[in-house]
């Protein structure tokens, strides 16, 4: 079964094929298929993750998955949130993966509560129209550290530090950080309702 990721990411494809592998799914990026990228219009990850799987299911003429993700500080008031990609765009900085660091942590300068975490949406769908579409949620909780450390993953990753492992996901093996991850609590589930629900093996 091919399975279109709605996402031009080619790390995000990675760690998703790495987590899907269990179903043997044919997952492809839906640029290899000349598929543009949707709007992302809404204030949730859950409804950004629909449109952009409904957008690449028609697009595609079949079935899609698309994860929603990003991180959510609560003395932030939940932002990044949803804008987690493009923070550092909201004060006219470039979008890329060191301005958004380093923009998050300008704001967090002067602030004690640094708890924050992960958040991860899937959201699959047979095709465009499909009445029912399978949602998972995955969250992953740290703390944000004051600089970056580690040179692994991407986005927020060497700023986000997870107790269990004393060190920031940036610093984590890639085995390591799609066993424990936000994207991969919300893989887990997904699987489990692809099995029941579209009775893949």
């Amino acid at each position: 079964m091919r399975l279109v990721l709605a996402s031009n990411n080619v790390k995000k494809l990675i760690e998703l094929q790495a987590l899907f592998a269990p179903l043997g799914l044919d997952m492809v990026n839906q640029d290899a298929l000349g598929i543009d990228e949707a709007d992302e219009p809404h204030l949730s990850f859950v409804e950004n993750a629909l449109a952009k799987a409904r957008h690449a299911a028609q697009q595609a003429g079949g079935a899609s998955i698309a994860d929603d993700s990003g991180l959510c500080v609560d003395a932030l008031n939940g932002a990044p949130g949803v804008l987690s990609a493009r923070y550092a765009m909201l004060f006219g900085q470039p979008k890329t993966d060191v301005d958004n660091n380093r923009v998050l942590l300008e704001k967090m300068q002067s602030v004690t509560d640094r708890s924050a975490r992960f958040v991860s949406a899937l959201v699959a769908v047979r095709s465009a129209d499909d009445p029912e579409p399978l949602v998972a949620m995955g969250r992953w909780h740290g703390h944000l550290l004051n600089a970056p450390q580690g040179a692994h993953g991407f986005g927020y990753d060497p700023l986000l530090f997870i107790p269990a492992f004393h060190c920031s996901v940036a610093e984590l093996s890639a085995e390591l950080k799609n066993q424990h991850s936000h994207r991969a609590m919300a893989a887990a589930t997904m699987l489990a309702l692809m099995r029941d629900v579209w009775r893949t093996v």
